[in-house]
């Protein structure tokens, strides 16, 4: 039987994007799990890389200022959440240094002004999720929640601190209701996605569902004032068990009279009071003007679009998805706003020839995935001057591409990085939001 790895001492410098504290073991980098900057822990490696080791920390011999006791009692089994240890406030601090690294070692180069973080609620703040079902055989019972973490098993959880707590509350019931129906290990997820009024539930299912089967997800929705939608293969086959469901998903952007309905499957930020101050503070940088013409790449269902339409003259929604598109002329429709145009095209192909064909417009916002914006700001690093936007707000969820993408809009394009900052869109996780300007 191989004995354990031995138990080794370890400085923590600092932290890296996964709130990993960064050490050294003889000489060599070694990223130990919950430990944090200026303490001294026992550490156990657990994977060796050629330029670093893996390790997860045994016990703390110095205690930094910045813990504090994790909320939640599945803390670090459950891999939802990586710094629960951590102060909040500061792994919003923690954030910013990550993203001006990324800009000082990717793009060479800095904001002229830091914004002030936007943060908010630190619990239940997460209105979407997607929880995974496991029918553990052995025990003949199930499991509903996330992952473990660096595991493909499911957690054990009964409870969830960053989830609001109604839903929180329906993780217990949901095991017992799916260790009732007739395929309980055909059942591999369920997407939770909360609006202002209700709370959908999408079940993923395999094989078809029994009537009886059916007939518990009614009393289940009626007893706990949810929704169920099913999903048998893709997104396109989702739909409402009960197509006269008394109350529409949607969130709303109070500040801009908006209401966005949305179908539980649909791309949607996940934290909504977030997202209520990003709508706002991207507006305010933006500073869009009546008479504005105003593009916004990556529109998704219009979330910067339709507030963008009340303040300017003309704005044109860009995105890849037909059927979000779809969605975004629909929501413009209903909130009776006819300045507004969208388009699908894919973006991370986009030329030059296709940036000019758009025609002048005087502001721009883009809000891209994971990869970026690449294709995008390689044309307008490229566009005649007399056609580029005079001022650029460029949402992210990546510093990474983000910092890239700057390097070419300064260095190629000759635009200013004026100011940038952080979104704590994600608490307790190393996710990092951010938001840039350029002119």
């Amino acid at each position: 039987m191989r004995s354990a790895p031995p138990e080794v001492r370890v400085q923590i410098e600092s932290l890296d994007h996964d709130a990993r504290g960064v050490g050294r073991i003889d000489g060599k980098v070694v990223f130990v799990d919950d430990a944090l900057p200026g303490e001294a822990v026992m550490a156990q490696v657990y994977r060796k890389k050629p330029s670093y080791n893996l390790a997860r920390t045994k016990s703390v011999l110095r205690t930094s200022w910045m813990r504090v006791k994790p909320r939640c009692k599945h803390y670090g089994v459950c891999g939802g959440c990586s710094m629960q240890h951590l102060d909040p406030v500061a792994q919003v601090a923690v954030k910013q240094r990550v993203l001006e690294d990324a800009f000082g070692h990717l793009g060479n180069l800095r904001p002229e002004q830091v914004l002030p973080p936007i943060y908010g609620p630190f619990w239940g703040y997460r209105f979407r999720a997607r929880l995974t079902v496991r029918y553990v055989a052995r025990k003949g019972e199930v499991l509903v929640g996330f992952h473990e973490r660096k595991s493909s098993f499911v957690a054990d959880m009964t409870s969830c601190q960053v989830l609001p707590e109604r839903v929180s509350n329906l993780l217990v019931p949901l095991r017992r209701l799916i260790e009732s129906l007739s395929i309980p290990e055909r059942l591999p997820q369920i997407e939770v996605a909360v609006g202002t009024e209700v709370v959908a539930l999408v079940l993923r299912h395999l094989d078809p569902l029994s009537e009886e089967d059916l007939a518990k997800l009614r009393e289940f929705a009626s007893a706990r004032q949810v929704q169920w939608w099913l999903q048998s293969k893709g997104p396109d086959t989702v739909h409402l068990l009960d197509h006269q469901a008394p109350t529409e998903l949607a969130y709303t952007l109070p500040e801009f009279d908006v209401r966005m309905p949305f179908k539980p499957t649909d791309f949607t930020q996940v934290n909504h009071q977030i997202n209520q101050r990003l709508v706002s503070r991207a507006l305010a940088l933006l500073e869009p003007g009546v008479n504005d013409r105003v593009l916004d790449l990556f529109c998704g269902l219009g979330n910067f679009t339709l507030p963008l339409a009340r303040v300017s003259k003309e704005v044109v929604g860009i995105e890849g998805s037909q059927v979000l598109v779809d969605r975004a002329f629909q929501n413009a429709e209903l909130n009776g706003l006819s300045n507004t145009r969208f388009e699908a095209r894919n973006l991370f192909e986009m030329t030059l020839e296709d940036l000019t064909a758009l025609g002048r417009f005087d502001r721009m916002l883009i809000d891209p995935p994971r990869e970026g914006a690449m294709a995008v700001c390689e044309a307008l690093a490229v566009l005649d001057p007399e056609m580029r936007p005079a001022r650029i707000v460029y949402v992210s969820c990546n510093p990474a591409t983000l910092a890239r993408d700057a390097a070419l809009l300064h260095h190629n394009g000759g635009y200013h990085l004026r100011a940038a900052g952080v979104v704590n869109m994600f608490p307790h996780t190393g996710h990092v939001e951010s938001i840039a300007v350029f002119e």
